[in-house]
């Protein structure tokens, strides 16, 4: 197949890339990379000539010198990174000291010891743990002694939580957005499942969230005052916290997945406008205000949350009234009569609640039972279908391309090893699959998809047959891709230890 050229330019350099229609997505997103000299977790955003945001592709257009289009390095893919020498520790001067004491060895005619081996992956792996706790100062968290109560010390974590004043400048540029007009190739792109949520930035996705409420009618159907919307999801915006996985771009490409199965499945056909309006708001606000630390957490701990919901789904619970609590100030659903708005209410926290896997396997069994004999005219089969779908899209990243999850993975794995440090700090029970010491990337993936993901996609796909290919088949790649991954570090395992020099005793 014939070769297209792309002329661009990157920090001011004129670069250009020759790539055929054979190459996938991600090998067209690498070449890219490669010529960006970003980072492999770094976010790359390309621009036409006119300024306007275009996707990197198989499909791009090949243009000329004259117009060029602009690559950006936008920024990593988790915010607040730290390196281990930002906290007063220099692993340099250890690994210095281990070399010398690797040359005495050496001269001294003797073979590596295995506690030698033994000593220098001790500081790699203190390496990698310092280097990999991003968003805190040291394991996250600084100890406050005015805090204290007797013997066991107060740990006080970060804030993440978002300063209005910090973030005027997005609901500006949001603003300014509104007035232009969304492109039919954007508004397409954004009903796939494929869609690359990491490049686009918090004004745009905002921008994306308002044309899902238009393209579903849903603006002209509830009488939704346009300025009052904005005015609601730039709070929404505002009360999704800096954490490295649920926060707001999280809640958009939960919301993306829930319209795009909407779109996909033709679903709008056979339940009412207001169920709809219940998908997609529930969608945008079901992970309201989290602290970045789950249920289990909330629950060990004892903290005000679990107190406070009495250790029944405390997240949740909370997500619910932080969104209901954002309505009262802003309240663009005021034109819904009475009793629709009650039963909007009720979908809602259903919905939302229903997102605790903690009742994962009761919610899929009863979807499981009602399946041969469904009926969309039955109440209760309904409001199963919906708990289903958003379940669906909160857990869907593993159905999207390689390149748009694996940072997802990342930034989910950065918030586990927090939380895990933590746990192990304050003596309470840390779970095996958020044990950085236990975990990894296949190993965290492979269980996941084969138990949680397979069964809930594959159950909602006995319904709606046309998920199949953009969904199902996705996420059974996902688990090759992650088997294929495990198996080559077994294989780099064993070979080290092949590798590694034994010490030989000998009897004088």
């Amino acid at each position: 197949m014939a070769s297209k050229v792309i002329y661009f330019t990157v920090a001011g350099k004129e670069e250009q890339a020759e790539f055929s229609g054979e190459d996938s997505q991600q090998e067209v997103y690498e070449i890219f990379r490669s010529a960006a000299e970003a980072g492999p977790l770094d976010i790359l955003k390309l621009y036409n000539v006119k300024g306007h945001l275009i996707k990197i592709s198989q499909g791009l257009e090949a243009n000329s010198q004259a117009d060029r289009y602009k690559l950006e390095v936008v920024a990593t893919h988790c915010e607040g990174s730290i390196k281990s020498s930002e906290l007063g520790v220099d692993i340099s001067n250890l690994d210095e000291r281990l070399r010398r004491l690797e040359r005495i060895i050496k001269v001294d005619g003797g073979e590596m010891p295995d506690s030698f081996h033994d000593l220098k992956r001790q500081i790699d792996d203190f390496r990698t743990k310092l280097e990999s706790v991003e968003h805190l100062s040291w394991l996250g968290l600084f100890k406050d002694p005015a805090m204290q109560t007797g013997s066991a010390p107060f740990w006080c974590r970060k804030n993440t939580k978002k300063v209005r004043s910090d973030y005027s400048s997005v609901n500006e540029k949001f603003l300014k957005m509104t007035n232009i007009h969304v492109s039919d190739e954007v508004r397409d792109y954004l009903r796939k499942p494929t869609f690359d949520n990491w490049q686009w930035d918090d004004s745009e996705m905002l921008v994306l969230l308002r044309q899902m409420f238009i393209e579903l009618n849903l603006t002209s159907k509830f009488n939704i005052s346009l300025p009052k919307l904005h005015e609601w999801l730039f709070e929404v915006y505002l009360n999704y916290n800096n954490v490295p996985f649920h926060n707001f771009k999280h809640c958009f490409m939960v919301s993306q997945m829930m319209y795009g199965l909407i779109c996909l499945t033709e679903v709008q056909q056979k339940i009412d406008d207001l169920d709809i309006l219940i998908l997609l708001i529930s969608a945008i606000c079901h992970d309201l205000d989290h602290p970045g630390y789950n249920n289990a957490y909330q629950i060990n701990a004892k903290t005000e949350l679990a107190l406070r919901y009495n250790d029944i789904s405390p997240l949740e619970n909370h997500h619910c009234a932080k969104a209901f609590e954002i309505l009262g100030k802003v309240n663009f659903l005021s034109n819904l009569p009475a009793e629709q708005f009650k039963a909007f209410r009720e979908g809602m926290i259903k919905c939302v609640l229903a997102t605790d896997m903690a009742k994962h396997s009761e919610i899929l069994t009863k979807f499981k039972d009602i399946i041969p004999t469904f009926d969309f005219n039955n109440k209760e089969h309904k409001s199963i279908l919906l708990m289903i779908l958003i379940k669906t899209a909160d857990i869907s990243n593993e159905s999207r391309p390689t390149e748009v999850a694996d940072p997802w993975v990342e930034c989910l794995l950065e918030e586990f090893f927090t939380q895990s440090d933590l746990e192990k700090l304050e003596g309470l029970p840390v779970a095996p699959f958020m044990d950085r010491d236990k975990v990894n990337k296949p190993s965290s993936q492979i269980g996941f998809i084969k138990f949680v993901l397979l069964p809930l996609f594959e159950a909602l796909g006995d319904l709606y047959p046309v998920i199949e290919a953009d969904v199902i088949v996705p996420v059974r790649n996902a688990l090759q891709y992650y088997q294929k991954m495990a198996d080559n570090m077994e294989v780099e395992r064993k070979r080290h230890i092949e590798k590694r020099p034994s010490l030989h005793m000998t009897n004088n």
